[in-house]
């Protein structure tokens, strides 16, 4: 279990580097995951309202 506490940890501070370090491409990266999420979405949506 200790494993994943640390690469928990890793992967934070990995973040939080690219957050510092490149505001703008992890600006991007949020960006493009939320239109992502939209569009799955979106999609799932148009998928039920079909089903009736």
């Amino acid at each position: 279990m200790p494993a994943k506490k640390y690469m928990t940890w890793a992967a934070m501070a990995f973040v939080a580097f690219y957050v510092i370090n490149q505001p703008d491409g992890a600006a991007r990266s949020v960006e493009s995951a939320a239109n992502g999420i939209a569009s799955a979405a979106g999609s799932l949506a148009t998928f039920v309202n079909a089903l009736s």
